[in-house]
């Protein structure tokens, strides 16, 4: 689907739409009123930068989060996306390479180490998404359920 993007700052009213998103993503309903709680805290902090996808009637088409962290090993601070999700009748049109070129530009007026991305082995579609946005693949990321 064809349509003017613009790329904006999260904000507190986003919440819902958001919300949407992560539960399509992750194919689960979170509670909505733990997961407006902890929104609220990700976008306040300004450590983290999250940016919306909106179209012409400014309802949302998708976002990006990012939280940063002071890592001793990388010698300061290091930007890791967390979430990117385009709503389905968005994808392919190139919303999410604004969004990830949207995000480079905020994180250049920053000091930071490197951006990182963790992507599921099994979404090859993703990792040659993130390949062609110029990431590397260099490490293997390992986890150890609760």
């Amino acid at each position: 689907m064809k349509a003017i993007m613009k790329i904006r700052p999260a904000k507190n009213h986003d919440a819902r739409k958001i919300y949407e998103f992560l539960c399509e993503k992750e194919e689960f309903l979170f509670d909505f009123r733990d997961f407006e709680i902890n929104y609220r805290l990700c976008i306040s902090n300004g450590d983290n930068i999250y940016l919306v996808a909106v179209d012409e009637k400014n309802d949302a088409a998708g976002f990006i989060s990012c939280h940063g962290a002071t890592v001793l090993h990388e010698g300061g601070f290091v930007y890791e996306i967390k979430e990117l999700f385009i709503e389905k009748k968005y994808r392919k049109a190139g919303i999410g390479k604004m969004l990830i070129k949207q995000l480079q530009e905020t994180l250049a007026k920053r000091l930071y180490q490197r951006l990182e991305i963790a992507v599921n082995n099994k979404r090859s579609d993703l990792i040659q998404f993130y390949k062609n946005n110029g990431f590397a693949m260099t490490h293997v990321k390992m986890v150890h359920e609760k």
